[in-house]
């Protein structure tokens, strides 16, 4: 193994680990009501609450809006089966994941010696 090499997954390796400690630590301190975009959307509308639960009154786009096919999914809502419990544990497998698709694309997309 070249220095160059060594120097390389040393990089590769510490990027993984202060990745997965911000996921698995800092997402406990993390606002669980995020209100950007939420209150963008919602602007020229009013929450009301009915016998069917919340609905929106007024004219805003957030009225249009409906559930994503995986809201359902183990991971939604940055949480393990719903429970906030685990947001940590979903941060650390939405890591875990993401650095496998990417380094699976680097490693399949990568410039290759050609042979003769």
């Amino acid at each position: 193994m070249t220095a160059d090499t060594r120097r390389r997954s040393l990089f590769l390796v510490g990027f993984a680990v202060v990745a997965l400690v911000i996921a698995g630590a800092l997402s406990y301190l993390a606002d669980p009501n995020p209100d950007g975009l939420d209150t963008a959307t919602l602007d020229g509308c009013e929450v009301v609450e009915t016998d069917a639960g919340e609905e929106l009154v007024g004219d805003c786009i957030a009225r249009n809006a409906q559930d994503h096919d995986l809201a359902a999914s183990p991971l939604a809502d940055y949480a393990v089966d719903g429970d906030d419990r685990f947001t940590g544990l979903a941060g650390v497998l939405g890591v875990v994941v993401t650095l496998v698709i990417a380094g699976g694309l680097f490693w399949l997309l990568r410039k290759r010696p050609h042979r003769e």
